[in-house]
């Protein structure tokens, strides 16, 4: 018997259907990034060298949230097209097996946040002051991440069974306690200590851990069907097996990414701490453009899965198409904004005239490749969909590493960090071509074998 939530993902028009799933999905991250962009305002007032110090600190944090986000990616994918194929018992245990990963994840970032944190920012530079910084927020981040990947897991529970309502609640509630107590942590106020990075580090985790708990509550109150619970509960390597299958890749993918931002600090610092700072703000602007395109993804992954593990080619496309639509509205919103308004942007962040004369070039020209980026991240969803996530790994790897660090090298080479900047936009046209002969290899393998479209209905949207 099909359920309300079952029959939607096959028979409701696609574009409404998408909309419905990824609105929730995409003001919830919208939240979460523009509390990480206050995290920055604030601790802009409070140092500069604070602010480099969690610019240097943003890699291994995409490193941490790469491994849990991959695994939720991987469930998520795996739960909808088992979801898909009506198979619910299976499904209760895709979802114990999701749990126990995500505490082994939380044990790896617990190690690396206790033994190698000052080694990471003793590599990166030799400022006594930016390495005690990077120490205090990044520690207690690693080490109180355990409500970070619970929170990863549950939201993407939530979202595959068609509850994104409650996980976006869940990502304000934590944003807003962070919010809250940025300020009050960061500078001492209302009788709190005064303790800067750190303090923003510890209003971070605290609103992660209200995420988490409001996550999980909606996740085992209204998930009835599927409630975690390790009651009868075997270990089967296949499940983890088929988990990773999707999942690695995304890891991997997001993995890169945060290697490529650690190599690229490294080619900006030869510059100066400012340049390093200023990409930083780039990123948290950046990160807040492409949050609802990566709602977007969260949204059009369960659907694409859904349907292609119950053959329905048409919905496959279609999903894709208006997901397309979707994105390329938001990034020129998004674009226009910041070439338009850049000192505005900027006088957020209180910066130096110093900062702001590298800062504004630097926003026009990174902007400019947004377009592209977004393309790419939705043929990467694309692939991981139907299960082609070497593909989705091959289009990352162009993304972030074949073409950009050697290019932002080379460039960097003539003194002139405004010529760096140019390797995004070149970057993001290649990206665009890999994208386009990926696609074509994907849609002739695993999407063309499936039921032939009605005639007549290829060219509609609805």
């Amino acid at each position: 018997m099909k359920t309300p939530r079952t029959s939607q993902m096959e028979t409701a028009p696609v574009g409404k259907l998408l909309l419905t799933t990824s609105l929730p999905i995409m003001f919830s991250m919208m939240v979460q990034a523009l509390y990480n962009i206050v995290d920055s305002i604030f601790i802009s007032r409070f140092s500069e060298k604070a602010l480099s110090a969690i610019s240097l600190t943003f890699p291994m944090q995409t490193l941490m949230i790469a491994v849990g986000i991959g695994t939720c990616v991987g469930v998520n994918a795996f739960l909808a097209r088992t979801l898909g194929q009506k198979n619910t018992g299976k499904a209760q245990t895709i979802i114990q097996h999701g749990a126990l990963l995500a505490l082994f994840s939380y044990l790896l970032a617990l190690f690396v946040g206790l033994f190698f944190t000052r080694w990471f920012f003793s590599i990166q530079t030799t400022d006594a002051e930016i390495i005690a910084y990077g120490v205090d927020y990044m520690s207690v981040c690693m080490v109180f991440s355990f409500s970070l990947f619970g929170q990863q897991l549950f939201e993407k529970l939530l979202q595959t069974s068609g509850r994104s309502v409650f996980s976006m609640v869940s990502q304000i509630i934590g944003a807003l306690i962070n919010i809250i107590l940025d300020p009050l942590l960061i500078y001492g106020l209302a009788g709190l200590p005064a303790l800067g990075a750190k303090g923003a580090a510890i209003a971070t985790v605290i609103g992660q851990l209200a995420g988490f708990v409001s996550a999980f509550v909606f996740h085992q109150h209204y998930n009835k069907l599927l409630k975690l619970s390790f009651s009868g509960f075997r270990f089967n390597s296949a499940i983890v097996k088929e988990i990773y299958k999707i999942g690695l890749p995304a890891i991997v993918m997001q993995a890169i990414g945060s290697v490529a931002n650690f190599m690229l600090n490294g080619i900006l610092l030869t510059f100066s701490t400012t340049v390093t700072a200023v990409y930083g703000i780039c990123a948290k602007l950046q990160n807040f453009v492409f949050m609802p395109v990566y709602g977007l993804t969260s949204g059009m992954l369960p659907i694409m899965s859904y349907n292609f593990g119950a053959k329905k080619q048409q919905r496959i496309l279609k999903t894709r198409r208006y997901a397309l639509l979707y994105m390329a509205v938001i990034i020129l919103v998004g674009v226009l904004v910041i070439q338009l308004m850049p000192n505005q942007l900027l006088t957020l962040f209180g910066v130096s005239a110093n900062m702001r004369s590298v800062a504004i070039p630097a926003l026009r020209i990174i902007s400019s490749s947004f377009i592209f980026e977004g393309f790419c991240l939705i043929s990467q969803t694309s692939f991981q969909s139907v299960r082609r996530g070497l593909a989705s790994l091959v289009c990352s790897l162009t993304r972030q590493v074949f073409v950009l660090l050697p290019a932002a090298y080379l460039l960097s080479l003539g003194g002139n960090i405004n010529h760096v900047w140019l390797a995004f936009p070149l970057t993001g046209v290649v990206s665009l071509v890999v994208s386009l002969l990926l696609w074509k290899d994907v849609y002739k393998k695993n999407i063309a074998p499936l039921a032939a479209p009605l005639a007549g209905q290829a060219g509609r949207w609805a």
